[in-house]
């Protein structure tokens, strides 16, 4: 098969959808891969590196389109890249359809095939193409925030890990799964007070006796949340949105300490946190009220090597099925992948995004069987 890598064009991002000694895999395999010049230069992979795995360097993302059938990106498909765009093209990236309706009609108007990374589901019902780079964005959230606290970049002059005679940064961490975990570990490592508030009083015990017996737990509920947050110097969100759930609403922000930081690993507009809104990391917290947000949407992106290594690491079996069974096959013999399968030759099979929009559904196995 004929793999295509791109250079991602997204403000901010700078990782890449696969590093070259996976391209070596697929060169290995029988494949051709065709790399566009400098994809991989920011996260410091150069070209030299992927000619030497046996890809083919093209100095433009129109070329590579123009050669490959399965396209493998890091984000989602950009307005400037629909045109590229074929009914022969697999695309297997992050897509996230259900909040970006233009890409939607796109993806469903030139009849492609397109997998997403977040929607692979393995047997234990875990995402194994979401959980490396969600894991990931905790640790660098808590950096992000360690580094913004400072007094140098506006910050309340809080070092997390004290000093002798002055007690360290508290940290509160909503959410106590995977994300949440990271966060909160490397909160504790660095050695902040840290507080992780759930629900699940099951994960809380497990966090309690071995996961991180070090950070205390307390259900989360309005009043644990007000009371927790009041004396906080970081709060940190590991908790996806959905609609109804709101943590942290405008108004409790009254209660926080003046010039605090909220870090929003979730980063949903107006979800979990009422006031967050979509941040850079060229420009990555602003105020409101008094206090300070940070919800910087691709956090791993500021370690784009570990990233795209931990990324491509992750993707590269799932590649390789497609590549050496054709997507079809791959979808139907692959348990996991058949949950990514989201866009099939101009049907939506991904019904959270076919909702979101009121666009007609098609149930995948329904799909393929027309195909």
């Amino acid at each position: 098969m004929k793999i295509g890598l791109l250079k991602e064009i997204k403000e901010g991002e700078y990782r890449v959808g696969m590093i070259p000694s996976n391209v070596r895999r697929l060169a290995d395999a029988g494949h051709q891969v065709f790399v566009e010049k400098d994809a991989g230069r920011a996260a410091g992979f150069e070209d030299g590196d992927y000619s030497a795995a046996g890809a083919s360097v093209l100095p433009t993302p129109e070329a590579v389109y123009d050669q490959a059938e399965l396209i493998i990106k890091v984000k989602e498909i950009l307005p400037p890249e629909h045109e590229f765009l074929k009914d022969r093209h697999i695309v297997f990236t992050y897509i996230h359809s259900a909040n970006r309706r233009q890409q939607t009609q796109v993806l469903l108007e030139k009849k492609l095939v397109a997998f997403a990374y977040e929607d692979v589901m393995d047997e234990r019902g875990e995402f194994p193409l979401l959980t490396p780079m969600s894991e990931m964005a905790g640790d660098v959230g808590v950096l992000y925030g360690v580094h913004y606290m400072m007094c140098t970049r506006g910050g309340n002059g809080t070092l997390i890990c004290g000093a002798p005679g002055v007690p360290p940064a508290k940290v509160v961490v909503f959410g106590g799964g995977n994300v949440g975990l990271r966060a909160a570990k490397m909160a504790a490592a660095l050695g902040a007070q840290v507080t992780i508030m759930d629900t699940n009083i099951r994960r809380m015990r497990e966090i309690n006796a071995s996961l991180l017996p070090e950070a205390a737990t307390m259900y989360s509920n309005k009043a644990n949340i007000i009371k927790a947050i009041a004396d906080a110097d970081m709060v940190v969100n590991a908790v996806k949105w959905f609609p109804g759930l709101t943590l942290i609403s405008r108004d409790m922000l009254a209660g926080m300490k003046p010039n605090s930081l909220i870090v929003d690993i979730d980063a949903e507009p107006n979800g979990a946190i009422e006031t967050c809104r979509y941040s850079t990391h060229e420009d990555p917290v602003y105020y409101v009220d008094g206090i300070r947000h940070l919800c910087v949407p691709n956090l791993p992106s500021a370690v784009a090597q570990s990233a795209s290594a931990a990324l491509s690491n992750a993707t590269i079996p799932y590649i390789l099925d497609i590549a050496n069974k054709g997507w079809k096959r791959a979808a139907m013999e692959n348990g996991d992948l058949i949950h990514g399968l989201d866009f099939v030759k101009g049907m939506l099979t991904f019904k959270p995004t076919a909702e979101a929009f009121g666009i007609p559904y098609v149930d995948v196995m329904e799909a393929l069987g027309q195909c």
